[in-house]
């Protein structure tokens, strides 16, 4: 088959890619398991067909020009599509699937996200996983529109057009730097952020109502120093002792090998998470493990929150 009507064949670029792998005609006609004279005639009508010398010989031996790896290089980008078919078919054979693909706020790539990719890796290397971001609405979208197999939210979801399974519930914490002052304290409330710098995510968000509107109804005028728009951008600016932030202790455990600390903050709220897909997607068996694991492991992390 020709490629875009240049005259070279698919056949002549896996015959000029194993040659310079294996570095001699001889041993890539016994890889390609056909006759050398096959291989050399191969070389010869390429070279003809993209006017500029591949190899010179020196010593009986085929040594590449600059212009033949320059070429390999664009000849492998292009074959590592064409690599993954087979695996893929077999996959498809199965009713199973190969990319999985999974939305969920930033902030989960720090622990959750990780640890599934890597069962999910070692129940097969042939799966590849996907993860894409944003906030709640947009990884809805990713999952309705097909660009995501799964997510991860909160409720409410539209029962309508997705089906789900929880992970778990969570309340708002404060989430602030080894050593502040917070750490003493069982409890955070709206009283002690006045004075404090904060961390605040956008005021669409319910956190945000739980901690500086709070504020304000004392009377006071919140210190917001940074404003964030996704979970998972809080954390850096904590740690750096710019400032505390108000989450929600499902985010703030994302958090743990990072060394932020959190408490219960008041007032606040419950949320609900669930890991969520298409309302009656046939799921495979390789979506159908991921999200056990998703549930399992996020579930996992969050019981093992415990207060002092």
């Amino acid at each position: 088959m020709d490629i875009d009507g240049s005259g070279v064949r698919i056949r002549q670029l896996q015959i000029l890619r194993e040659v310079m792998r294996a570095g001699s005609e001889r041993l890539a006609a016994q890889a390609l398991r056909i006759t050398q004279p096959a291989v050399s005639q191969n070389i010869k009508q390429l070279e003809e067909t993209i006017g500029f010398a591949l190899f010179r010989r020196e010593n009986n031996r085929l040594i590449p020009t600059d212009k033949a790896w320059e070429f390999l290089r664009t000849i492998d980008a292009a074959f590592a599509g064409l690599d993954r078919i087979g695996p893929a078919i077999e996959f498809l054979k199965s009713n199973d699937t190969r990319v999985i693909a999974i939305a969920a706020p930033s902030a989960f790539s720090f622990g959750t996200l990780p640890r599934v990719v890597k069962k999910i890796r070692e129940k097969s290397r042939s799966y590849t996983v996907q993860i894409k971001s944003g906030t709640y609405q947009q990884i809805a979208d990713h999952v309705l529109n097909g660009r995501a197999d799964l997510g991860i939210s909160r409720l409410p979801l539209d029962e309508r057009v997705f089906d789900w399974t929880p992970i778990g519930a969570a309340t708002n914490v404060c989430l602030f730097p080894p050593n502040h002052r917070f750490a003493s304290q069982p409890l955070v409330t709206a009283e002690d952020l006045v004075g404090e710098a904060i961390i605040d995510i956008d005021p669409q968000f319910a956190s945000h109502q739980m901690s500086v509107n709070a504020v304000r109804y004392l009377g006071a005028t919140p210190q917001i120093v940074v404003e964030y728009d996704a979970n998972g951008h809080d954390v850096g600016f904590v740690m750096a002792g710019i400032g505390v932030s108000v989450t929600n202790e499902i985010i703030a455990k994302e958090y743990s090998g990072l060394g932020a600390e959190f408490r219960p903050f008041e007032p606040g709220a419950i949320y609900h998470y669930v890991v969520f897909w298409q309302k009656d997607r046939q799921l495979s068996e390789g979506l159908r493990y991921a999200i056990e694991q998703l549930a399992v492991t996020a579930g996992r992390s969050l019981a093992r929150v415990a207060w002092s």
